[in-house]
């Protein structure tokens, strides 16, 4: 990882085509968004076509040459759907198994024994916050989406008074916490030891997530009018017995144990220098990397909770359930690639590197400059992994040039820059599709309560490792 990154920046870097001036761009990405939100929101066109209606008039207006229009606009779609739709559609089937075999009422029903009904939010974040650890907010969300769905069926109210806290715990580990793609990334690239930047990111991200990811989230939730339970993983069957409990927590955390098994593997050969073609550090990779292990354990499902209950006679049932549960996340995952493609945009006109570039030459103090660029790259291109990889490599050469800072003061800017790469998440973010559209919102809602707790998760947790800076300085 340590080699390919600098050249994934350079590529970047060289991607930028735009002959406009830095002032041109700067207001057409503002007037990009204005227009996005006026296409969403009062026109009410398809959140998909406004992306990619914007998404080329921005190319056009930023200068993009004509002959690398189409290629731009598709290798961001593809690129963001070459990740996004096998975690959505793999993770879709199996919380639809989950879900019509009576296994999320199974785990619904033990939380609330264990929890009590009135901490129930509580139970779900808490068990996000667990199974967020090694696994990204993407696929770890859509696979607790059917338990969440049943508490909130079960308990009524309102399902954002269930789903919030649980999208901030993800939040929370996704932008902080080592094996996430961001702060591992930022850690290599700053020389930074990724045990202490996971030792930091969980110190200050714990009391994080308890204030703006859990209470923030509940704030949110009871001002926010009731949205009822989508019927998108389906209900459960009445014709088969509920599964034991065992199995269905099985199925829950056999992804993220493989995941678990596939990064310990690609630590013992970048930090302890095991042999990476050794046949178990292969097999390990491979059984690791996100899809395979969500594919392994959605075929588990199907053989432990559909062939296996009805003694093998299924006939078209194992199509249909598949069919089932990858119909209603179509739309779902052409709006998330459509983000990604208005992401790639705005990323190759160069808007994001002129604000890096104007506010790196300000002054600020390290840990300041760092936060303030990787907000700034969050903003104007959407990926918290980019953000947060792009601003450390542009902040790298002075973290070198500044006399002796110690671990932990490169463990703090580490965790500095994420935070600023998980907040304002807004339209060009393909995580505030996902997310939103799964949970039912509009997108003025989305923007009132996913950006609200994205923002809050990412100040909050700044403001705390600036004090942790101090300390140690």
């Amino acid at each position: 990882m340590s080699t390919s990154l600098p050249a994934v920046l350079a590529a970047q870097a060289a991607e930028v085509t735009s002959p406009r001036s830095t002032a041109f761009l700067l207001i057409t990405a503002v007037l990009a968004i204005a227009l996005l939100l006026v296409l969403i929101i009062k026109v009410r066109l398809h959140a998909f076509y406004s992306l990619v209606i914007v998404s080329l008039l921005t190319a056009l207006a930023a200068g993009i040459p004509i002959g690398e229009l189409v290629d731009v606009l598709v290798a961001g779609f593809g690129g963001t759907l070459g990740t996004v739709a096998l975690l959505v559609g793999f993770g879709a089937v199996l919380g639809r198994i989950i879900e019509t075999s009576g296994g999320a009422q199974v785990l619904a029903d033990t939380l609330v024994s264990r929890f009590g009904e009135k901490r129930a939010p509580l139970a779900l974040s808490v068990a996000s916050l667990l199974y967020g650890f090694p696994i990204f907010l993407d696929a770890a969300f859509v696979v607790m989406l059917p338990i969440i769905y049943t508490v909130a069926r079960r308990l009524g109210g309102s399902l954002l008074l269930y789903a919030l806290p649980s999208a901030g715990a993800f939040l929370m580990m996704h932008a902080l916490v080592p094996p996430h793609p961001g702060p591992v990334a930022a850690s290599e690239i700053l020389g930074a030891d990724v045990g202490l930047t996971l030792v930091v990111g969980l110190l200050v991200g714990l009391p994080t997530w308890y204030v703006a990811g859990y209470r923030l989230a509940l704030v949110l939730a009871r001002r926010t009018p009731s949205f009822p339970v989508p019927e998108l993983l389906g209900t459960p069957s009445s014709d088969q017995p509920r599964p034991r409990f065992g199995v269905v927590l099985l199925l829950l955390l056999l992804p993220l144990v493989l995941i678990f098994c596939g990064t310990a593997s690609d630590t013992a050969v970048t930090s302890y220098g095991a042999d990476e073609d050794n046949p178990l550090i292969e097999a390990l990779q491979l059984v690791g990397a996100t899809p395979v292990a969500l594919l392994i354990t959605s075929v588990l499902a199907l053989l432990l909770l559909v062939v296996r209950p009805n003694r093998g006679k299924v006939g078209s049932r194992l199509e249909d359930l598949v069919d089932d549960a990858l119909a209603p996340v179509c739309s779902i995952i052409l709006i998330t690639g459509a983000g990604g493609m208005f992401g790639r945009v705005l990323t190759t006109t160069g808007i994001g590197g002129a604000l890096a570039d104007g506010l790196d030459a300000a002054g600020l103090p390290l840990i300041l400059a760092g936060f303030v660029i990787a907000v700034a790259l969050r903003v104007a291109q959407g990926s918290a992994t980019v953000a947060g990889t792009t601003a450390a490599g542009l902040l790298a050469p002075a973290v070198a040039a500044a006399p002796e800072l110690s671990a932990l003061q490169l463990a703090c800017i580490t965790v500095a820059i994420t935070a600023g790469a998980i907040s304002f998440s807004h339209v060009n973010d393909s995580g505030f599709w996902l997310v939103g559209r799964f949970l039912g919102l509009d997108t003025a809602t989305t923007l009132r309560t996913w950006s609200v707790i994205a923002t809050a998760i990412g100040f909050m947790a700044f403001g705390l490792v600036w004090v942790l800076y101090a300390i140690v300085s």
